[in-house]
């Protein structure tokens, strides 16, 4: 009787001893977007940009993001935190929309008149491009970190008083 007791709980024993699923690694995307490890440094307060310069950041990442002369990018408004933009579409001569928030060093955006609802979103999931900037008096740095690993990165001379077209 022992013995067969012992036999039937030998395979369940032996299952909890096999090899542990390890939990995926993060795309370098998800990487590059999670929270930067803690130091024994005193923390830096982030700093809150203006509108102005929240404007020039806005302008400088989508100009980055698709492409664009960051001279192209118009500044149409600001909505509390977020800044509404647009540009003439290269395709068909149109103009093209975007929403922009900045969230630490990350831009986000989202289409503006976009018609399909899934990509009526703001780009922050994962799979989607990582954008983070610098801001260095008139220069804006736009790095964009793509899903694959792929970086870019573009800078972009704005002077204060050229944030609003």
């Amino acid at each position: 009787m022992r013995l067969t007791v012992a036999l039937m709980l030998a395979p369940f024993a032996l299952a909890a001893c096999g090899e542990r699923a390890e939990e995926p690694a993060p795309t370098p995307a998800e990487a590059v977007s999670a929270a930067p490890a803690g130091s024994d440094a005193a923390p830096a307060a982030p700093r809150v940009l203006d509108a102005a310069d929240l404007r020039r950041v806005c302008r400088a990442g989508l100009a980055a993001i698709h492409g664009q002369a960051v001279g192209d990018i118009a500044i149409d408004g600001l909505e509390g935190r977020v800044v509404n933009a647009s540009w003439r579409a290269p395709v068909d001569g149109g103009r093209r929309r975007a929403r922009c928030r900045v969230e630490g060093d990350l831009i986000t955006w989202k289409p503006a008149d976009a018609v399909n609802p899934d990509q009526a979103r703001w780009m922050n999931r994962s799979g989607d491009p990582v954008t983070r900037f610098v801001l260095d008096g008139g220069a804006v740095t736009i790095n964009t970190t793509l899903p694959d690993g792929t970086t870019a990165t573009e800078t972009y001379s704005l002077a204060a008083g050229q944030e609003v077209r």
